[in-house]
């Protein structure tokens, strides 16, 4: 009895611990740091409760087992008590630490709230088989086919769509993944803080072109980024955007079908 109190202590120690927890290698997005920081401290908080019940069943195992002639077990109110507080204490710092990522605009994103320091880059991304269609309808509306060039240590936000049926908008190492719907349009933020450029692609199986439907997200200084649009703007803006879309088009071609 006082061993097993003490491994309940034991795992509630550590898991008082996770809370101040932090993350020790650096984060390329802001939504990436809340994901990856709560799966350490759900981490830390499954650990221990693993090797505790890992530990009894071994020890239940070990013990009884040439027990021929196995009796009922005596009722033990105290140990229920116990655990039945140590489960209620689990969940509840589970549900608190989910809900706060949950409620952060990097992981849900708000349109109604304000956001706070300067004005967020606007990202259209629309999907259609088999490609995407990029465009910065705040920066002029032209269109950068499958690239998507945003400033580092800035927000942004991606209008993601679908023109025909169901895409999936997905960049893994920023941690950003939401549906693209047709007729319908999902909003999603974060803060990239690391320079470089990272693969996207679509997760939602959409035809026999599905495989091709990559995208580049760069993360460039501001200074590049203004750089980067106003070279945009200033080429053929309604031309840019209609090639764009045809070459996407045409390099993203399913293969002909045998007849």
């Amino acid at each position: 009895m006082r061993k097993t109190r003490l491994a309940l202590v034991s795992a509630l120690s550590v898991l008082v611990l996770a809370l101040f927890v932090d993350p020790v290698a650096a984060q390329p997005s802001a939504t990436a740091e809340l994901i990856n920081e709560l799966n350490s401290k759900l981490l830390y908080v499954a650990i221990p409760i693993t090797v505790l019940v890992e530990v009894i069943l071994l020890y239940a195992v070990i013990k009884f087992r040439n027990n021929d002639n196995p009796l009922p077990t005596k009722e033990n109110r105290r140990l229920e008590i116990t655990w039945t507080i140590a489960t209620a204490i689990i969940l509840l710092f589970v549900g608190v630490a989910s809900y706060g990522v949950l409620a952060n605009d990097n992981v849900t994103y708000q349109p109604q709230t304000e956001l706070e320091g300067e004005e967020p880059v606007v990202v259209h991304a629309e999907a259609f088989q088999w490609g995407w269609e990029m465009s910065y309808p705040e920066e002029g509306n032209f269109s950068s086919g499958t690239e998507i060039v945003i400033p580092k240590d800035r927000p942004v936000v991606f209008q993601v769509t679908s023109r025909d049926v169901i895409h999936g908008f997905h960049v893994p190492e920023l941690a950003l993944k939401t549906d693209a719907m047709p007729g319908q349009e999902n909003l999603i933020k974060t803060v990239a803080y690391e320079e470089g450029t990272y693969q996207g692609y679509c997760t939602e199986y959409c035809g026999v072109a599905h495989s091709q439907m990559y995208f580049t997200v760069e993360v460039v200084s501001q200074e590049e980024y203004q750089q980067w649009v106003a070279e945009q703007q200033n080429s053929s803006g309604g031309e840019s955007g209609g090639n764009s879309t045809a070459q996407n088009s045409s390099s993203v071609a399913p293969p002909a079908l045998a007849q």
